[in-house]
């Protein structure tokens, strides 16, 4: 039997994670996705992602008149700021932080008495955004402290968690790419190479998945006009129907071949053994 599932809210919410709580995943053995890019891959390390909303709450004033009255909110989000500059220097190398400042006061003279910031935190793994996740809501109690501001501190509804390989699935959904044209980036690329998150990787978790890259025929980047514009293209079509193609052969391949899905579920095994800290990656 082959389920299709449609995905809502892939970029903000993690539609998958409703349907992984809905129980659409249940009794799958495998699943399968592909995500446009600018090269092919039968696996990029899509990495864990949390949100975080940060409001800080002073206390109005005028800002020339009597200054020494206020609480300043944006003062508060300016360190914040600065907070997290400094700390990448003592960042890993796979560890990102980004954000910005969504509300920063009313006007020059009157003493900000609310600011609110919004970042993503991303880590290779669930075990060091946690890490990561510790250290960056540090930096937004001190600046709180230092300010005398109060703050809130709010994350996401659901975290992205990082994509588990399937090295056995990713064998063979490349062996039918070649067969159909399709030219894929070395290991090393793969290996060293960073990509952004999805929620995806929540799925890998419950059941092994494939999460391949496809090329569409354009060398512009992900989340631009001009990327939207070759998404569109007739050209992108042939890439996105090859890739397909390449995807419902490899589908035969675990139907009709017991022992490639047997092999398959132990590949899942044991990387979820190597996430979970029970065994040591070699």
């Amino acid at each position: 039997q082959i389920t299709v599932l449609g995905t809502p809210a892939e970029e903000q919410g993690g539609g998958k994670i409703d349907l992984i709580n809905a129980g659409a995943f249940d009794g799958l053995d495998v699943v399968f996705m592909a995500h446009p890019s600018q090269e092919n891959a039968p696996y990029l390390p899509d990495v864990a992602e949390h949100d975080v909303t940060v409001k800080y709450y002073g206390k109005a004033s005028h800002a020339a008149a009597y200054p020494w009255e206020g609480v300043n909110a944006l003062d508060a989000a300016v360190l914040a700021y600065n907070n997290l500059s400094v700390l990448r220097q003592q960042m890993k190398p796979t560890w990102r932080v980004h954000g910005v400042i969504k509300n920063g006061g009313v006007k020059p003279n009157i003493i900000p008495s609310y600011t609110e910031l919004e970042f993503y935190l991303r880590a290779p793994s669930m075990k060091d955004l946690s890490l990561l996740t510790e250290k960056v809501e540090n930096c937004f109690k001190s600046a709180a402290l230092a300010t005398g501001c109060k703050v809130e501190i709010k994350g996401g509804a659901n975290d992205y968690y990082n994509v588990l390989p399937n090295k056995s699935l990713q064998k063979v959904y490349k062996e039918n790419g070649k067969k159909l044209g399709i030219e894929f980036i070395s290991e090393d690329s793969i290996l060293n190479g960073l990509s952004g998150s999805t929620d995806f990787g929540n799925v890998t978790f419950i059941v092994p998945g494939l999460h391949a890259y496809f090329y569409i025929g354009s060398d512009a980047l992900n989340h631009t006009e001009q990327y939207t514009e070759a998404a569109g293209s007739q050209n992108a079509q042939f890439y996105a129907l090859r890739t397909a193609k390449a995807l419902a052969m490899t589908a035969l391949d675990v139907i009709f071949k017991p022992d490639l899905l047997e092999a398959v579920r132990e590949d899942f095994r044991q990387v979820k053994l190597k996430e979970e800290g029970q065994i040591n990656p070699v």
